[in-house]
């Protein structure tokens, strides 16, 4: 897992890059988090491609989990892709609340993202 650290004037985001670690569930998620947090941030930037594909099928329950942790341990997290793609209603509707309360961020690059955790 590489994580590189941006640092503002008022705050710290850790951006996790490579594709050599995926986020299958809500193990790895926390885990990252955990990272994140010694590390003096409880921000995190995210690519889609990150993700098991399995995040985007909300039937399996792994994307509400995922958040669920990032709630439970006071994290922040930016996911960057294209969301256009999937037709799912109900995952447009659940990009759509998350995004509404800031918590969870679905954002189209990591300028946005960046944005979006400093609010």
């Amino acid at each position: 897992m590489q994580i590189k650290y941006i640092e503002t004037d008022s705050d710290k985001i850790a951006v996790l890059e490579g594709d050599d670690y995926k986020i299958n569930g809500p193990q790895e998620a926390a885990e990252l988090l955990m990272n994140c947090q010694y590390s003096g941030t409880n921000k995190v930037i995210i690519s889609a491609e990150q993700l098991d594909a399995a995040f985007f099928d909300l039937k399996t329950r792994i994307a509400g989990d995922i958040l669920q942790k990032f709630s439970t341990y006071d994290g922040f997290l930016a996911i960057v892709g294209d969301f256009s793609k999937f037709s799912s209603k109900s995952l447009q509707d659940f990009i759509y609340e998350s995004n509404k309360f800031k918590r969870i961020n679905f954002v189209s690059s990591q300028e946005e993202g960046i944005k979006a955790l400093l609010k």
